[in-house]
């Protein structure tokens, strides 16, 4: 597939934006802002409003809750370290992290928390990089004592209650014994909250005041962080988790005096970002560019090619593709593209109508953001619709099948 800049058909274009319009007329989606770009053209649509029953409508500088897509920002600040040599993949993670040595293992994944093995080796921070450490959320593993003792223990980031400070987090983690060996099953979520910690002990600042210097504020991401100032929380939409029953609008986090409207304990790398389409953008363009904003490097190529392609066995692709596919009434599709590199899937075969190579995650907030070298293309679609129900995962797959359409030379 070649990687012409002749951009977007407009029939195809327009196709893409009757498609988006159909998902917010129907009621199902309050509101979205979406962001194609191709070479020098870039196309946003803004369509809606702010919340369910109107208010404010949708803008392009509207700030959205990023969720799981925070993934990728947020691993670009460990490969700043890795760049630097501070960080090395097979160093011991408890050089930094004491509270990770000493693992001890459970025989069975479903088994009582104190039927253990010792762990066969320390984990190290590729197992990190690649959440293949040992524990994460499982959701094969619902109903657990592991998982029950995750979620008692305030170590996800979407409970009622918010995560403690990363001192405390890391101390209640170091409390569980690993669900299985390190390095032998990828599992979701946690590695990447992991990685908050140690790259705050590492550098010796906060995670986010690192990932600021090093990333957001180089490449021009002035809306990106894990809180919305007061000045700027009028961008913010209401936050819904339909009821799956009813499909009745539940809400799940307001904007004013919500969870994102001061800054949090626990600076999220899994999940706590809040953002918009155009610093998403910044961002994977820099990808696509292999690592470069105009002429400022914010990586090295070899950092964003390890991002970027799979670093998964196909031991721990098995169990990656496992979470997809036997909870596709819980993914509602999302997830399936087989390959996962640093914080982010790679698409390793051909399933939908986006090729081998794209690379990039969805948020079970409702959010949608990958790159494509092959097509030099990018696509983000952002709204306030959580993925308790189908319909925001959706809206993402229209937005996928009618982009790629569009596609022109």
């Amino acid at each position: 597939m070649g990687t012409g800049d002749n951009g977007f058909s407009e029939a195809g274009l327009r196709r893409w934006r009757e498609v988006l319009a159909r998902h917010v007329e129907s009621g199902k989606i309050p509101g979205l802002v979406a962001l194609v770009g191709r070479g020098d053209e870039t196309h946003v649509e803004a369509m809606g409003t702010m919340r369910h029953d109107g208010g404010a409508p949708m803008r392009r500088d509207t700030i959205f809750r990023m969720a799981s897509t925070s993934k990728p920002v947020a691993m670009a600040a460990a490969m700043v370290l890795l760049d630097e040599c501070r960080l090395r993949l097979d160093d011991l993670a408890e050089r930094w992290l004491p509270e990770l040595a000493d693992r001890q293992v459970l025989k069975r994944i479903d088994g009582p928390l104190d039927d253990t093995v010792p762990a066969r080796r320390p984990i190290t921070v590729r197992d990190l990089l690649t959440s293949t450490f040992g524990l994460g959320m499982d959701m094969t593993a619902l109903g657990t004592p592991i998982m029950g003792a995750i979620f008692e223990r305030g170590l996800t980031p979407d409970l009622p209650e918010p995560m403690p400070g990363p001192d405390e987090w890391i101390r209640r983690l170091g409390e569980l014994p690993l669900m299985c060996q390190p390095g032998e099953r990828w599992q979701y979520q946690i590695s990447h909250d992991v990685l908050s910690v140690l790259v705050a002990r590492v550098t010796g600042q906060s995670f986010e005041t690192f990932l600021r210097e090093r990333v957001l504020d180089p490449l021009g991401m002035i809306d990106t962080g894990f809180h919305v100032p007061a000045d700027k929380i009028d961008r913010m939409p209401t936050l819904y988790a339909p009821d799956p029953q009813s499909g009745e609008f539940i809400v799940w986090d307001e904007a004013a005096g919500g969870r994102w409207s001061r800054p949090p304990a626990f600076q999220g790398s899994g999940g706590g970002l809040v953002s918009t389409v155009d610093d998403y953008h910044a961002f994977f363009r820099m990808l696509l560019n292999g690592g470069m904003r105009g002429s400022q490097r914010i990586l090295s190529r070899p950092a964003v090619e390890l991002m970027t392609t799979n670093r998964l066995t196909p031991e721990q692709t098995a169990a990656r593709t496992a979470l997809a596919v036997n909870n596709v009434h819980l993914s509602f599709g999302q997830g399936q593209h087989g390959g996962w590199g640093f914080g982010m899937a790679v698409r390793t075969y051909r399933g939908d109508y986006a090729p081998v190579g794209q690379f990039g995650w969805d948020g079970g907030s409702g959010t949608s953001t990958y790159a494509d070298p092959a097509n030099q293309l990018t696509g983000i679609v952002l709204t306030q619709v959580g993925m308790s129900v189908p319909d925001s995962a959706r809206l993402i797959h229209d937005f996928w099948t009618t982009l790629y359409q569009a596609i022109d030379g």
